[in-house]
């Protein structure tokens, strides 16, 4: 499988003011300190190799929207925040090279809005011919798709889209068959639920997607389910959108978790690899770099087998698996 981000922030697109370049071509410049480069490919390799990532490169502010590729078949994607629409029309691009049908299928965490706001601008869906199937445990999932393409909101209706477009309620404890993939999903603490997906392909790699969900250090005990529906996971992209005094103390209750907590979640499960994903959106690259680090070190201390190796998603990571 691989595994494409192609939106990491929480809350609402983030768009970078002009200073924020600035405050980047400046570090670069002190950094390079006097250095010369041959040409511009010298030049991108050296923002790429030898600069921190918040200063060479950038997290990206498109949010939430993962494909999950099992590599022929149907496409798959988990949630339709706003970097859908870059996902849409890669997927175009990637039908006229290859023999794979025009059928995409949606998996939803929840509804609320900076997970559903990309669909609007989801080009497949004008394609004739093509095929939408929009899976969520929610039964009102297409209330509200229909509802932010009302006339009010938004000048294209959603019964203006060309694509078939189909709904299906999924249950959680039960395992679903699409394309290459199994499916299975588990429900999450967040408003109006949210659902987490375990994604298993033919040769058995395991990815789990658990975004929008509150997980309490203070009861760990408590958060059995989530253990199991995590175990042995080669990949898990969960929820840090928080500190973990942030999660504790002012945005106890609202609905998402710590980089503390999904680390401590990830030893107890014995996955793998351990994504940090649904980007704080006030937060800046450096302050997500300085989150990395931190969650880095923080499972070094504590880890008492295998090794998690942690990562931070990025709008335009693809994952091997």
């Amino acid at each position: 499988m691989q595994i494409r981000f192609w939106g990491t922030r929480g809350s609402l697109p983030v768009a970078p003011p002009a200073s924020i370049y600035s405050d980047k071509i400046a570090d670069a410049l002190l950094q390079a300190s006097g250095r010369t480069f041959v040409d511009k490919q010298a030049a991108l390799n050296f923002a790429r190799d030898e600069l921190k990532f918040a200063v060479g490169q950038g997290y990206g502010g498109a949010t939430s929207c993962v494909e999950v590729d099992a590599g022929r078949g149907a496409f798959v994607v988990c949630d339709m925040g706003s970097g859908l629409r870059e996902f849409g029309l890669d997927t175009l691009r990637r039908l006229a090279g290859y023999q794979r049908p025009k059928e995409w299928h949606f998996f939803l965490s929840h509804l609320h809005w900076d997970h559903i706001m990309g669909f609007p601008f989801f080009t497949p869906a004008s394609v004739e011919g093509a095929k939408v199937i929009i899976h969520a445990g929610h039964v009102d999932a297409e209330e509200a798709l229909r509802r932010q393409q009302e006339r009010i909101s938004f000048p294209v209706p959603f019964e203006w889209l060309k694509a078939d477009i189909e709904f299906c309620t999924l249950t959680p404890g039960t395992e679903y068959q699409v394309g290459e993939l199994t499916v299975g999903l588990i429900d999450q603490a967040h408003s109006h639920v949210s659902y987490g997906y375990r994604f298993r392909d033919a040769q058995g790699s395991t990815v789990v997607y658990s975004t929008d969900a509150e997980y309490k250090i203070d009861k760990m005990g408590q958060e059995s389910a989530m253990v199991d529906f995590m175990a042995g996971a080669d990949l898990v992209i969960a929820d840090t959108m928080y500190s973990l005094a942030d999660s504790v103390s002012i945005k106890e209750d609202w609905g998402h978790s710590s980089n503390i907590v999904a680390v401590d979640l990830c030893h107890e499960a014995g996955a793998k690899r351990l994504a940090l994903f649904h980007h704080e959106p006030t937060y800046s690259d450096a302050d997500i770099q300085r989150m990395h680090d931190e969650t880095i070190r923080y499972e070094e201390l504590t880890r008492s087998g295998s090794e998690l190796e942690v990562i931070c998603s990025h709008d335009g990571l693809c994952v091997e698996i």
